[in-house]
């Protein structure tokens, strides 16, 4: 006899019919889950144990209840979303003004995740993506984040992107000095060969829990005030309305002026 084998999806499948019995409040037992989602007993019972060893859910007595880790998911997700919805209009603020490639990107362990990227024609010369990663020691807005997190000296710096790319502890830790002192983050061709970008963090002073960067051609790039003011006013601009919980399109933002490289 042999035992069928679930599949990935299979799995999901019926986490994501577990989790949807708690639409609603209150506790649930075992009998009531199984009502639910029509699953075997034995097979319901096998899966909630393991979502509240992952902290998904929580057992008290013989009842079930949604746990901490989806809490902090979702209060996760709400933070981005209202971070990308701050963002937007000041993000293409910032394109009109440079002509650059712009991103909104968040911290992942090691990794920075796009959130937004908004350009023209060079954006596919950029092969970044909204949803993808990259090393954030080889980003700007990795750079500008780390500057601010305390576990930049955690950073696996084994990868690579370009001959430019930091390689050693030393390095990493001149270069996050060098971001404090400045306010913004340099990207000189360390993530793609013949491109940078200058990035600022987004957060409280001494904080960060995004970043926005401008990135084009190196021909286009200006590593000084003409970039970076520009930058910071826009990751100012953010934070400001995120604090502030203000829909932004009320928002009467100065229009940037246009940068000549």
């Amino acid at each position: 006899m042999t035992t069928a084998v679930e599949t990935p999806s299979a799995v999901i499948d019926r986490v994501s019919l577990v989790l949807d019995a708690f639409d609603g409040p209150g506790r649930l037992t075992l009998a009531q889950i199984v009502r639910r989602t029509g699953l075997p007993r034995s097979s319901a019972h096998r899966m909630l144990e393991r979502l509240v060893a992952l902290r998904w859910l929580r057992r008290s007595g013989r009842d079930y209840e949604l746990g901490m880790r989806l809490v902090e998911l979702g209060s996760l997700a709400v933070h981005q979303d209202r971070l990308h919805r701050a963002a937007i209009p000041l993000l293409h603020d910032l394109h009109r003004a440079t002509g650059l490639v712009v991103h909104l990107a968040v911290l992942d362990g090691s990794d920075v995740v796009y959130l937004e990227k908004i350009g023209d024609r060079m954006v596919a010369a950029i092969p970044t993506r909204v949803g993808g990663r990259q090393p954030a020691h080889c980003a700007a807005v990795g750079k500008a984040m780390l500057a601010y997190n305390d576990e930049a000296d955690a950073v696996d710096l084994a990868t690579r992107k370009t001959r430019y790319s930091i390689s050693t502890p030393a390095q990493m830790r001149d270069e996050l000095v060098k971001v404090r002192a400045r306010g913004v983050a340099f990207d000189r061709e360390e993530s793609l060969a013949g491109f940078g970008c200058v990035a600022a963090a987004i957060g409280a002073p001494g904080d960060a829990v995004a970043a926005v960067s401008v990135c084009g051609p190196m021909s286009r790039m200006a590593f000084d005030q003409r970039l970076a003011a520009p930058v910071r006013m826009t990751a100012m601009g953010i934070w400001r309305d995120v604090e502030d919980r203000v829909a932004p399109t009320l928002q009467q933002a100065r229009p940037l002026q246009r940068v000549s490289a």
